[in-house]
Formats: C-alpha cells, structure tokens, sequence
C-alpha cells in the first residue's frame, strides 16, 4: 500500500466499554458519552517516525490522533481536491520547498503562536506564520576517508574546481533536496555566480547523478568517486549498518555563510475542523517533551535551539548553519529548476 491510514481509538473503547456497562443506576443513565476531540493528519514522514510521538500525544493529553501518510506531492493535491470537506487538521511534510509550496497555494491558515515563536527560529518559520519547521538536517559534504584530506576541502563552490575533476558524485537534480541547496545559493550568490558553480559540479561529474543519497554514497565507497553532497542523516542511517564504512562528513563554507539547512515541518490547514486541538498538538511537537524524539528518530537535528541532538548526530561535529530563511528555498524553487536545467545537470 502508498498510503497508511491509522486510527487510535482508546477514548472511543473506553466509551463503548462505559455504555456497555451503565446500570442506569447514576443520574446521568442514558446520557452520550462526552466525546474525545480528534486530530487528523496528512503527513509526508513515514509511520515509524510519527507514530512513536502520536502515540505518547495521545497517553499524555487523551486526544486521538488519526493520520495518513504519501508522499508530499500527492496529500497536496489531496488536500487541494477535497477543500473545505477535508478531514485534515494538519500537514507535516519535508524541504521548506513543499512548505512554502502548501502555503502558496492556500492550503494552510496562519498561527499566532506564542508558545511556537518561542520554540522556534524565526529563519525557520514561514514569515506569515502558515508553517514551522520541527526538525532540521543539514546537505553537507560527504568524502572518503581513504582518498581524501579534509584539509583539502572548504566549500560547495569548490568543488566545481578543476581538482575535483572526475571525483565528484551527486544526487538528481529532479530531487528537491538539491532543488532548495541551489536556490538557496541563488539567494546569496546570484543566479550568474551559482550557474557557474553547477556548471562546473556537472563538469566533474565521475558518473551520472544518482537517483539517492544512499546510492551516492555507495558509489564513493566503490571508488567511483571521491566526494558528494548529501544530507546528514542518509549518511547516519548508512554508517549504522555499516559502521566501518570510510566516508566522513564535512561542514563547508564554515568561514562565510555555513552549511545549508533544510527542514521537515508542520502547519494547520486551512479547512481544519480542530483548529485549536491541532495548534496545540503542533506547540507540543515543537517543544521539549518531543522535539529531541522528534529529530533523533531521523537522525535529525532539533529545530529548537534549546533541545540537544542525539548523541550518535552530536558526534559528528558542531557547524555553523546557513542562517537564511529556509522560506528561499521554495521562493527560488522554480528559477533554480532551470537554472540547473540550463546547466545540464540531470
């Protein structure tokens, strides 16, 4: 199945227990019992990662949560094609690109907040309050052990230089991760200065790019090539099964903008029929009891400063962060498509 949908019912069994066993004895015989508010979610992050913090939710505060899960693209035009009789009160999905794409398109409504401005960064907020950012991740650089000095490398605009001629690996522009690193660039360099910059990824280029950052990373491992882009927790996923693999990360551009960000996040929709249920679920989510669950069962970083990441994530290494509005990303969405359409980046 693409899709899961699940649906927790301990408040509607306690109920049906309750009416089963009323005696009619109490002044309240025959009454309806009280009903448990619900809140549904469309979310684009996969069961085993949600699931694990729906499920404490729902034994903390006793609201029920109902969620289905596909991929981005889909539960928008879902979301899109039911309107104002969706049952959704939530979307949670991944790239700040499909955030600002969902808020674009009017399918999320905006939040005052108090307790989410405090939780989070206002450079990963959607500026008009439609969504938050709840977890972090970083694109970075990703090398062999065997074959390279880190001494030699620096940024991602060196890597289009001539000594990375045939040792340089990457992912599918079509991806949106790569999407939102270029229009980020974009955003800070100019469109002229980041085509020059992917034109020269492209020319050294050992292969053709690669469908996934796992398979990207395997091909270094081969030997294939040298270095890559790709995002932190592909790279922890891969090291835990593997964990003598010779690949090491490394946090570019540390002396000038840093290391590009992107995020997974969350905002009310539109059409929600528990608005304040749902805000309420998304300020637990972005505060302590759950952001440090939240991101480490991705291997992810908090997106609240005030929660530490993992242990295993904390090992690789503290970085600056590109302090941009993560919101750049899905501004500059269409122009770094063709930008890197222009330079034949694949």
């Amino acid at each position: 199945m693409n899709n899961v949908f699940k649906l927790f019912l301990p408040a509607a069994a306690a109920a049906l227990l309750a009416a089963c066993s009323d005696t009619g004895d109490g002044p309240e015989s025959g009454a309806e019992p009280a009903q448990q508010p619900v809140v549904t979610v469309y979310s684009s992050r996969k069961e085993h990662l949600i699931k694990p913090l729906f499920d404490r939710y729902s034994e903390d505060t006793g609201v029920e949560v109902r969620y289905i899960t596909d991929a981005a693209g889909p539960l928008l035009a879902r979301l899109q094609a039911e309107g104002e009789t969706t049952p959704a009160d939530m979307l949670m999905t991944v790239d700040a690109g499909n955030l600002w794409q969902a808020s674009q398109q009017g399918a999320l409504q905006p939040v005052e907040s108090a307790a989410l401005d405090a939780s989070i960064p206002q450079h990963l907020r959607a500026a008009d309050n439609t969504w938050v950012s709840l977890s972090v991740r970083a694109r970075t650089i990703v090398y062999s052990t065997e074959r390279v000095d880190p001494q030699q490398l620096s940024t991602y605009e060196e890597l289009a230089g001539d000594q990375w001629q045939g040792r340089l690996c990457l992912r599918t522009s079509k991806k949106v991760y790569n999407q939102s690193l270029v229009a980020t660039m974009i955003n800070t360099l100019g469109e002229a200065r980041t085509e020059e910059i992917v034109s020269g990824w492209v020319d050294n280029l050992a292969t053709a790019p690669y469908p996934n950052d796992t398979t990207t990373m395997e091909a270094i491992v081969a030997g294939q090539c040298d270095v890559a882009i790709v995002n932190t927790y592909y790279f922890g996923r891969l090291k835990k099964q593997q964990p003598e693999l010779p690949l090491a990360l490394f946090w570019p551009n540390q002396g000038d903008r840093g290391v590009h960000i992107n995020v997974s996040g969350a905002g009310i929709t539109r059409h929600a029929k528990q608005p304040q249920e749902a805000i309420k679920l998304l300020e637990w989510l972005a505060g302590p009891q759950a952001q440090g669950k939240f991101a480490e069962l991705n291997k992810e970083y908090p997106a609240n400063p005030a929660i530490d990441p993992s242990a295993e994530v904390a090992s690789w290494g503290e970085f600056k962060a590109d302090d941009i509005n993560v919101e750049a990303a899905g501004r500059l969405q269409a122009a770094a498509v063709k930008l890197m359409d222009r330079a034949n980046y694949r």
